[in-house]
């Protein structure tokens, strides 16, 4: 049996491998065009930003060693220029002397591949202008850098686009990217593809969206002038055409075969042609899409590697059928990894399929656990029996993870029932105990059974008129961030005794900020009659889809970088997984063992850090070398000189006073949280408890001291310490209350006893008023460790020293 394969790279040097473990006896021919045979075309960018240092590691395998393993023979610089299928030969050029010849073949198999689109426009031959397919193409674009390269243009903001965007940046070029849609990496849905936006400004990439290239023009010093639609012209040293390939097809239709009408050649399921004998793989045919049950292009490698094995495996005789793609991709873009499976809903509209999402923000790994970063995920099915369409996963950790067995559910035709069921690897420093697909399960299964039906910000839209009624249950503190226009806030603490200001004449949105708020008060408002939605990904979600990052040329990095001096000491803080005040408490900590001109790293997954450390900064007169926002927070702080201690004494204007009437354990928590926070600033902090509020200072249990009867009367009624408090609101016989504290620990916020030993720990003066023990018969011995005792003139006293007094 003799075998030509037209091609190298991915499909064909895998299908002539595979060939001959099955037919050792075979004559195998590989005609490859280019100099190279075997390499890692995707590692090109890397070696570009010098990611890969060795070249030569892209190179997998050369003519000689495949001669030596495998015994083919490989001919590089040999062209295939045309097949004549009546014959079974084919037409061969050496490249390097201009020789034609003829070959015979029982079987051919064609992976020619794809070629960067280059458009016919004007200046488009001007030099320095590259796309990047293969070695040669990589080795000009280094070279071309080498010789003194500042800036760079690269149009186009798909895979090559995005990966030759940072590598370029690596290589200190000043980059700028242009996309003619609205949005880069069009496999990700528009509210997912934002967040990738907003990657890219923040490493300094000039982006510009909706913009198309409309020619090129070189200026008198020599550089390049990129000439947009708007008007615009960007000045560049080096441009990267990155904005798409198209199928290798030519010699296949020369040849008589069948090309599909998405201009790929048309194969079978045994990768077979419209000739018997001929068969292709690979970027320049069209594949099966297994979730819109048409034919597709889907340039990627992994395809092409399985296509040949199946392509290989019906050549040799063996029967084997290859059933379609999704298109599982992925991309890390600078801290960013982005990827996507199935189909986007862009495709389902223009397939006319019907669909629902749902979108969850989580950790990627328990909270309370180091490294805990966000991640975005969003989940398309059918809105009736649930079946996965496709899913994208947006964030820094463990997003291939995520992706692969949302890939898996669909090539397995799983229903968002099947994930609900899912039994997935679990330890904290690996995912959550209830993992991310788990999740996705039991919402979207809520959705389409009814118990909680959503809404998704691309309705949303639809949804701002007089029939719809838009709930904000956060706190107040968080609308003044922003908000969704024409909402109404209502704290969801305050929702059950509030009920009568909703109109139940209209259809409700409840909305949070991820999306759990939101599911709790809609759940809440069903239950009492109300028609309600949630916003399925919360205010995040509507921000992401709504709020797109400016795209100007400006600089958009939140990188705050100074020269860092030699210093004798460096205090190293390791905050992450630790919620708002943890950060600040850690920070505050390391600045009083500090000395002056000593330097404090910290880093913090807590994303109000980066806020919170600047203005902690300017409170103790610290100096803020350096503070970067990526995965984590980053801070360096220098200790800058001897009015620090000054700085963290008593004075004026640092005394805050704190009244705790209540022991309500929500008012508890919100007061010592407030305490711990102003310890971390350097403040002193004095909190007066009176009436209600001494039980929070109260011993857990029985303490043996002498009462009269009504004072034992008011001890049985009273709460014995923090672990007795119970909730203002919703405290539903134990159950919100035990709801505050699970999320409390889910979320690594520290519990009340961790707060008030905090507090005392850290100089916070706790004084119990006498007169309020005397009246409720509370003895001294009954209050924990640490805890003053006095009157009115001691609370005066410590209130008129500072401008900030609470009553809680």
């Amino acid at each position: 049996m003799k075998i030509i394969i037209v091609g190298a790279v991915a499909g064909g040097a895998t299908a002539a491998t595979r060939l001959r473990r099955i037919k050792e006896e075979a004559l195998i021919t590989i005609y490859e065009r280019g100099n190279y045979v075997s390499f890692a075309n995707c590692g090109l960018p890397y070696h570009i930003g010098e990611v890969i240092s060795n070249r030569d590691s892209l190179i997998l395998q050369t003519p000689d060693s495949l001669k030596s393993i495998f015994n083919f023979t490989v001919k590089v610089n040999h062209e295939v220029k045309s097949i004549n299928p009546n014959n079974k030969t084919v037409k061969v050029k050496n490249l390097d002397t201009s020789e034609e010849f003829e070959d015979t073949y029982d079987y051919l198999l064609l992976s020619p591949g794809s070629q960067p689109i280059r458009p016919d426009i004007k200046g488009i031959e001007l030099p320095n202008i590259f796309t990047l397919r293969n070695i040669p193409d990589m080795d000009s674009i280094i070279s071309a850098i080498s010789r003194g390269a500042k800036k760079a243009v690269v149009v186009g903001g798909g895979f090559i686009g995005l990966e030759m965007a940072e590598n370029l940046h690596h290589q200190g070029l000043e980059v700028s990217m242009v996309e003619m849609l609205d949005q880069v990496l069009t496999s990700l849905d528009p509210d997912m593809a934002s967040y990738v936006h907003q990657e890219l400004l923040d490493n300094d990439i000039k982006l510009f969206l909706g913009e198309k290239v409309e020619g090129f023009e070189k200026n008198t010093e020599g550089q390049i002038e990129v000439l947009l639609s708007s008007g615009r012209r960007l000045t560049t040293d080096v441009v990267i055409l990155a904005i798409g390939v198209k199928p290798e097809v030519v010699l296949a239709q020369e040849a008589g075969l069948t090309i599909g009408k998405s201009g790929g050649i048309l194969v079978n399921e045994k990768m077979q042609t419209s000739n018997e004998f001929i068969y292709a793989v690979g970027d320049a045919v069209e594949v099966y899409h297994l979730v819109i049950g048409a034919s597709t292009r889907i340039p990627l490698a992994g395809i092409a590697n399985k296509q040949a094995r199946v392509a290989a495996n019906n050549i040799a005789g063996l029967p084997s059928t290859y059933e379609g793609a999704l298109g599982t991709s992925i991309v890390k873009v600078f801290n960013l990894v982005c990827a996507s499976t199935g189909a986007n809903i862009r495709l389902l509209d223009q397939c006319q399929i019907p669909y629902k999402t749902a979108v969850i923000h989580p950790y990627q790994h328990a909270g309370y656990y180091p490294g805990a970063s966000m991640m975005h995920i969003k989940l398309i099915y059918s809105p009736v029996e649930g079946k996965v369409l496709g899913a994208q996963v947006v964030g820094f950790d463990g997003i291939d993870k995520k992706i692969d067995v949302l890939a898996t559910a669909l090539i397995n035709k799983a229903t968002v029932y099947d994930l609900q069921n899912y039994e997935l690897a679990y330890a904290p420093p690996f995912s959550s105990a209830r993992d991310p697909i788990n999740s996705l399960g039991f919402i979207a299964v809520n959705d389409i059974t009814g118990f909680t039906p959503l809404i998704d910000t691309y309705s949303l839209k639809n949804c701002l008129n007089n029939n719809y009624f838009l709930l904000d249950v956060r706190n107040p503190e968080e609308v003044l961030a922003g908000k969704i226009p024409n909402s109404y806030n209502l704290p969801l603490h305050e929702l059950r005794s509030r009920l009568n200001e909703i109109p139940r004449d209209k259809t409700i949105i409840s909305y949070c900020k991820f999306g759990l708020r939101g599911y709790l008060a809609q759940r809440i408002l069903i239950q009492n009659g109300f028609n309600a939605y949630n916003l399925s990904g919360g205010y995040d979600s509507f921000q992401a889809h709504f709020s797109q990052p400016e795209t100007t040329i400006r600089r958009f990095s939140e990188t705050i970088t100074m020269e860092k001096p030699l210093t004798t000491n460096t205090f190293k803080v390791n905050a992450c997984g630790l919620q708002c005040p943890g950060p600040l408490m850690k920070l505050k900590e390391a600045v009083s063992k500090a000395q002056v001109g000593e330097i404090i790293e910290i880093e913090a997954s807590d994303p109000g850090f980066y806020k919170d450390v600047q203005s902690f900064a300017t409170s103790l007169n610290l100096e803020l070398l350096n503070l970067e926002k990526g995965k984590t927070i980053k801070a360096s702080l220098k200790i800058s000189d001897s009015k620090k201690e000054e700085t963290l004494s008593t004075s004026y204007s640092n005394q805050v006073t704190i009244v705790v009437f209540s022991n309500d354990l929500d008012k508890a928590i919100a007061a010592f949280i407030i305490a711990n926070g102003a310890l971390a600033m350097g403040k002193n902090i004095s909190m007066f408890f009176t009436f209600w509020g001494l039980n929070v200072l109260r011993k857990e249990g029985k303490v043996a001291v002498k009462k009269n009867i009504i004072e034992k009367m008011f001890g049985l009624m009273m709460p014995k310490g923090s672990r007795k408090l119970i909730l203002s609101k919703m405290h539903m016989l134990g159950m919100g209350t035990g709801m505050i504290k699970w999320l409390m620990k889910s979320y690594n916020v520290d519990s009340l006893d961790t707060l008030i030993k905090s507090t005392i720990d850290n100089g916070g003066k706790l004084i119990a008023c006498t007169m309020s023990m005397n009246l409720m018969g509370i003895k001294r011995e009954e209050l924990l460790e640490g805890i003053e005792e006095g009157g009115v003139a001691t609370y005066l006293g410590d209130a008129e020293k500072g401008c900030i007094n609470l009553f809680i």
